[in-house]
């Protein structure tokens, strides 16, 4: 299935529904946002002879012309390279030399200095926000979208490679359907009043959840700031009214803190979906608490987007069942489309309760990496996806993560997974933010080390840190020391870079208590 398809339709059906947002101004309705997608598909294949399989990157600050360049490039049957916009120009270069892509959607704000890096493969580059975009638009329509079966590529996503290079994921047509589709079924619900709004990168999980708010007809909305603001979400919302968004756990934090200070409840969002990082039990108590029934948690890779498992709004907010607070350190059980387990090294299936990595296998799951056999094969061994995350499910087929592998601690031969002694200091009220590392040891192997942020006017000494650690968890998992640092150093994800804070253990003298 073409995603083109899915917005033709809409636009027969419901032409005159309000469709593209620029804050409260409304820039689209569903017959002209699929009639420029249709110039902008035949101005691609006519002048610039794009044709059905060619990569095309988008490298671009969220708007509402990303979502024209990107249902352009599926009309004209060709695959989009989304780049986060964050990423220097030199790595964007390096994802589009890679994929091998002739064109490059981009903003003015990045464009520029990607130009210095343009790889020869790069035929073009198209300003989005300029009005060479426009005379796209004024193209001859392309008369129908290309035929699109679903084992064809339609998204080349990279990986963040905090590791290496990145690695473009390939994701089909019938993956997207599939991640569409269970949206509807284990995730939330979408009507036509409402509306989708990108307050994260669309080149990532805030642009892929687009595909159910076009199928159901609702709104699109992008904020006057193009990305993240708090403020301007909480006085947005109620103007718009039945918002959605997908937000990383740090973006729910500032936005929960937010809210608190200037005495909102969320008025006109419906719901919040965290992903992409460690939503800890007590942040997520407090968000309930603030704005309401309102939350979903996904978990998911580039490798199986948005579609492992999901932790519906009841089971977020239910305090009720005797297990709600274990249910709630989830993150929920198997989207519907996927068979999740949990394995030991040797791929044998652990029993209820045990912690492995875990797999997952299903119509979500991508078919491999970009020209990249030896990745596929060691990530895909038969038919299920090896994540890398170290979780364990329960009799009820809850999974509770622990780690990815990488960031498991062994210490005097026991096993310690960070986010279980960080989900404990973070119950202190002076804490505001901690991550768990594991320092080489000559007698231990390693030692288990807590960088710590503390709440603003808040103070607490080691001695205090330890006191509640050893109340709360066996003492060898405790950490034997404790950094105090005024952040904590993150990806343009926000997911806190623990490979950044074992080299600062290297050179301690950087560190201060």
């Amino acid at each position: 299935m073409n995603p083109a398809e899915w917005l033709v339709r809409t636009a027969c059906l419901s032409p005159t529904a309000p469709a593209l947002f620029k804050g409260e101004k409304i820039e689209a309705d569903y017959a002209t946002f699929a009639t420029r997608v249709a110039a902008i598909a035949g101005a691609l294949c006519a002048k610039h002879r794009i044709c059905k399989g060619s990569r095309v990157a988008i490298f671009m600050s969220n708007s509402t012309e990303y979502l024209e360049a990107m249902y352009g490039i599926w009309f004209a049957g060709a695959v989009v390279v989304p780049i986060n916009a964050k990423l220097h120009a030199k790595e964007a270069a390096w994802i589009i030399e890679n994929a091998e892509a002739e064109i490059a959607f981009v903003s003015s704000d990045v464009g520029k200095a990607l130009q210095a890096f343009a790889p020869e493969c790069l035929k073009e580059l198209i300003y989005a926000d300029l009005p060479e975009f426009s005379l796209l638009r004024q193209h001859v329509e392309m008369a129908r979208p290309k035929e699109m079966h679903e084992d064809e590529l339609l998204w080349l996503f990279y990986t963040s490679g905090t590791t290496g290079r990145p690695k473009g994921v390939m994701i089909s047509s019938g993956n997207i359907s599939s991640m569409a589709l269970a949206y509807f079924s284990d995730v939330d619900e979408v009507d036509c009043k409402d509306a989708i709004l990108y307050a994260a990168p669309m080149s990532h999980g805030a642009g892929i959840y687009n595909f159910m708010h076009v199928i159901r007809g609702a709104r699109h909305v992008v904020p006057d700031s193009h990305g993240f603001d708090a403020d301007e979400i909480l006085e947005l919302a109620p103007k718009i009214d039945n918002i959605s968004m997908f937000a990383a756990p740090t973006m729910v934090k500032r936005l929960v803190e937010r809210a608190r200070a200037v005495d909102s409840n969320g008025k006109g969002v419906k719901t919040i979906i965290y992903a992409g990082g460690p939503m800890y039990v007590a942040d997520i108590i407090t968000a309930v608490a603030v704005l309401g029934n309102k939350f979903v948690q996904v978990y998911g890779q580039g490798e199986c987007p948005m579609g492992i498992t999901s932790l519906r709004r009841h089971f977020v907010s239910d305090r009720n069942h005797p297990n709600w607070r274990v249910r709630l350190g989830s993150v929920g059980v198997a989207q519907s489309p996927v068979l999740v387990r949990i394995s030991d090294e040797t791929g044998t299936t652990l029993t209820r309760g045990e912690i492995g990595e875990i797999l997952v296998s299903g119509t979500t799951v991508m078919s491999g990496y970009w020209q990249n056999p030896e990745a596929t094969a060691k990530t895909i061994r038969d038919g299920w996806l090896w994540t890398g995350d170290m979780g364990a499910m329960d009799e009820d087929g809850f999974v509770t993560l622990h780690d990815r592998s990488k960031d498991m601690i062994i210490s005097g031969g026991s096993n310690i997974y960070p986010r279980e002694v960080e989900e404990v200091l973070l119950e202190l009220e002076a804490v505001a933010e901690v991550a768990v590392v594991g320092q080489p040891h000559p007698e231990w192997g390693e030692a288990v080390v807590a960088f710590v942020v503390l709440a603003p006017g808040q103070d607490v000494d080691p001695a205090e840190l330890d006191v509640h650690c050893i109340a709360n968890i066996a003492r060898f998992k405790r950490p034997k020391n404790y950094w105090f640092v005024a952040e904590l150093p993150k990806n343009n994800y926000g997911k806190v870079l623990k490979t950044d804070l074992r080299l600062m253990l290297l050179d301690v003298e950087n560190l201060g208590r």
